[in-house]
């Protein structure tokens, strides 16, 4: 749609009335709507509102509103409270997943020969342990190679017999998944594993993903730089290591999806429109996700008290169990009659809407800056916002259908999606900085993931800006009556998802 940021001024519709073309797709226009009443009747204080209840749901809930936990189950109920009254038809499904949760954090030191402490982090789905034990290289790649591709515990066979008494694997990250990696060096026999960064431009700093399914062992992440002085180390003769995690796993935790559909509008052609619920069990969650859940909460507020009637019937779906891996949204698409999917004419998804050094970053539905298009009519959801904020005189960015939120499950079944995005733990660049007014070199949201992502950790200009033109987008698509649902580019069209690095927000390989 664009390359690379997008400003444009003085575009002629102050009331942000879109239409589009896309050369990529055939020519399909969406409709000109005037969303103007709703998105001034949506406001950064009625946002904030929600978001204030959401704080004291967690501070009565031992501060995370996690899946699994009595903080999601009151957030869930707080939302279907809230949709109820304002006249929505409310619903939720439940399903079970595995819970998993750091107690205390790990450590990592050599004992010998020479004793030293590591900077190191627990890996998702990691089993509990204290472990010293020899180190043992598996298939390491020192140098490594020029682009990513080390097999390194890839194999049964990558893993020699462990030495007489404890052992410890030190594994390189590469082309298969950790889960792998650390299932084969606990089927192999060895008491612990350390993985470490595989040394490439851009993968050299502690890594930490999810193992994707439950081990027994300990298994931490380690630097390239540290790791490549372990293996070194290992050359000169014995090397021993102590490994300590601390973690709790519980298969079957319940949870829930908490639906709210518009009473209007063709069934035959909804639209849904989400936002995960659930936090990390690090922290509150406040911007992560409480700003698209707000955000949502007030969207649908303001529609039902507007009485706007859409033409396509709107479905708001607030997702549980995203952060452990989209599971929530999964399970949903999954378990939907292909006659009910087919239903699905788009999704939008709003996952960080208030970073407080904030970017607009929509999501790149054609693939033009990032490679990685969505389903056709994913091209048109992204002109949708990319000419809202043009005419607003306001720049955007690209972001990549990298299967870090709950578009995931949508694409891949080939529905059209798009959205917005704040950032996360990325760093802004300076023309990010002097675009936006935000800081040169500093993570977008430094408090991703932790305790102090609260109430204080939101900026009111990202949810103005970004809350406006996800109103926008949403009662665009909801009332667009040209053939943009018509002509077969929004009805799941032959796509392939791209297989992705992460399971939700977490790295998976």
């Amino acid at each position: 749609m664009r390359r690379g940021r997008t400003l444009v001024a003085g575009i002629a519709s102050a009331l942000a009335a879109t239409t589009l073309t896309v050369s990529a797709e055939p020519a399909v226009a969406v409709d000109n709507v005037n969303t103007k009443n709703l998105r001034e009747a949506v406001t950064v204080s009625g946002i904030l509102q929600h978001e204030r209840v959401l704080q004291r749901i967690a501070n009565d809930n031992d501060g995370t509103r996690a899946s699994g936990t009595p903080g999601y189950k009151a957030s869930a109920k707080y939302v279907k409270r809230t949709l109820r009254r304002a006249g929505y038809k409310v619903s939720q499904q439940r399903f079970t997943f595995p819970f998993f949760q750091e107690l205390a954090p790990a450590t990592l030191e050599q004992t010998a020969p020479t004793p030293t402490e590591y900077e190191t982090a627990t890996f998702s789905f990691s089993g509990s342990g204290d472990v010293t034990g020899t180190v043992v290289p598996i298939d390491v790649m020192i140098p490594p190679p020029t682009e990513p591709g080390s097999t390194s515990g890839c194999e049964p066979g990558d893993f020699p017999a462990a030495p007489a008494g404890p052992a410890i694997a030190l594994i390189q990250r590469g082309s298969c998944d950790f889960g792998v990696k650390a299932a084969n060096a606990q089927d192999a026999g060895y008491d612990a594993a350390i993985i470490f960064n595989e040394g490439q431009e851009g993968r050299t700093e502690l890594i930490v993903g999810t193992l994707g399914a439950p081990v027994d062992i300990p298994v931490v992440g380690l630097s390239f730089a540290d790791g490549e002085a372990l293996y070194n180390a290992t050359q000169s003769g014995d090397v021993e290591m102590q490994v300590t995690t601390e973690t709790e796993t519980r298969l079957g935790a319940k949870t829930t999806n908490v639906f709210a559909e518009s009473r209007a509008g063709d069934p035959k052609k909804t639209v849904v429109v989400g936002a995960h619920l659930d936090s990390v069990t690090e922290g509150p969650g406040i911007n992560d996700n409480g700003s698209g859940t707000a955000t949502l909460l007030e969207i649908a507020e303001q529609m039902a008290d507007l009485k706007q009637q859409p033409r396509q019937r709107v479905r708001f779906a607030f997702w549980g169990a995203e952060e452990p891996g989209l599971l929530g949204s999964e399970h949903y698409v999954a378990n939907l009659p292909n006659r009910e999917l087919r239903k699905i004419v788009a999704n939008l998804n709003f996952d960080m809407l208030g970073s407080p050094n904030y970017a607009r970053f929509v999501y790149d539905g054609d693939g033009s800056d990032t490679d990685t298009a969505g389903p056709p009519g994913s091209a048109q959801i992204e002109g949708i916002f990319n000419n809202y904020f043009a005419g607003q005189g306001m720049a955007t960015d690209p972001t990549a259908f990298d299967g870090r939120s709950d578009y995931g499950p949508f694409i891949a079944a080939g529905i059209p999606a798009g959205g917005l995005f704040s950032g996360a733990e990325g760093i802004m660049t300076p023309e990010q900085a002097e675009a936006y007014g935000g800081t040169a070199g500093e993570p977008y949201d430094s408090c991703y993931h932790q305790a102090c992502d609260d109430i204080t950790n939101l900026s009111t200009a990202a949810l103005n800006e970004l809350g406006d033109a996800a109103a926008h987008a949403t009662w665009t698509l909801a009332r667009t009556k040209s053939g943009f649902f018509e002509d077969g580019s929004m009805r799941h069209g032959k796509y392939r998802a791209p297989k992705g690095a992460y399971d939700g927000d977490l790295l998976r390989r």
